[in-house]
């Protein structure tokens, strides 16, 4: 299914107007978007248009308050596949500019949403907020789509475990090493993807080497170890992820480096998508090589048992 990037005033493809719409940055594409793309679909059907999910790259905060912006949790040709997993017809990605963000509410409404769009349904979550200094909220939209004749629906958020699915909770929780959590959030387990690079090759040096990746653009879980599943040319492999330094040797850079269980080959310079299934331990130091050989073999054990498949 396509994904548009466009500029904000730029006229859409015109398999993108005329449908329902939600607005928002969808970052992780969470259980609370899955609930905002359920009655989306049901708005397009109702209206007899497509589903439309318009978002925007990079972050408005980006350009707003540049390096304040929290990490973020997908990156954009992620969110747009998922969005359309969970059934987006199609999701055009705006590019985030300054004059787009000067909008008032009543001028994105008016020029994006019903010139650009044509939107004849829209769906949002109760704490959305748009416009210049997100000025408008979802009473403002509830006013502007009944004086345009246009079927609002918010939705409620949806809670789990006492509490409100965010993707500001998601990042807590990753940020924790509660990656457990963050896929019940999720509603899957939470991936990153980075450049596999070279490293000191330690790992292979004691029986267990590594992937190291770099150039990660979204959130790294917190220092620990972890089972996970490794994906390479369409096959997923069991691994064991270890997140932070390696004080056993004195190592203080940060490093996120995959052994994937079973695999034989090179991977240097391809980009290796992680899913992060549990933590299974600290990082922490051990007397020397022997003693960290035993302890990885019990971890290596451990991952392969957790991402067998079901």
């Amino acid at each position: 299914m396509p994904t548009h990037v466009v500029d904000w005033r730029q006229m859409p493809d015109a398999s993108c107007r005329g449908g329902a719409v939600t607005v928002g940055n969808f970052d992780g594409v969470h259980r609370g978007h899955a609930a905002l793309l359920d009655a989306l679909r049901v708005q397009a059907g109702a209206v007899g248009g497509p589903a439309v999910v318009f978002t925007f790259d990079p972050h408005p905060m980006d350009i707003l308050r540049p390096g304040q912006s929290p990490p973020p949790l997908t990156t954009t040709p992620e969110r747009a596949r998922l969005l359309h997993e969970l059934g987006a017809d199609q999701v055009v990605v705006v590019r985030s500019t300054p004059d787009l963000l000067a909008l008032l509410a009543e001028e994105f409404f008016a020029q994006v949403v019903c010139d650009r769009l044509a939107a004849r349904a829209l769906v949002e979550g109760p704490n959305f907020r748009f416009g210049r200094g997100r000025g408008g909220d979802v009473e403002t939209l509830a006013r502007l789509c009944t004086a345009r004749g246009m079927v609002f629906t918010v939705v409620p958020p949806v809670q789990r475990d006492g509490g409100e699915v965010s993707s500001s909770r998601i990042r807590a929780a990753l940020q924790q090493g509660d990656v457990g959590d963050a896929a019940t959030l999720l509603g899957r387990p939470y991936r990153l993807a980075g450049v596999v690079v070279t490293g000191r090759r330690r790992g292979q040096t004691i029986g267990f080497p590594t992937a190291n990746l770099d150039a990660i653009p979204t959130v790294v879980p917190g220092d620990g170890v972890y089972a996970a599943r490794a994906h390479v040319g369409g096959t997923a492999w069991p691994a064991a992820v270890n997140v932070g330094a390696n004080p056993t040797f004195g190592e203080d850079a940060h490093k996120v480096e995959v052994h994937l269980i079973g695999f034989h080959g090179d991977l240097y310079g391809q980009t290796l998508a992680v899913d992060f299934l549990q933590r299974l331990r600290e990082t922490r130091p051990f007397r020397g090589a022997a003693e960290l050989i035993k302890q990885l073999k019990h971890d290596v054990e451990q991952a392969r048992r957790i991402a067998a498949p079901a």
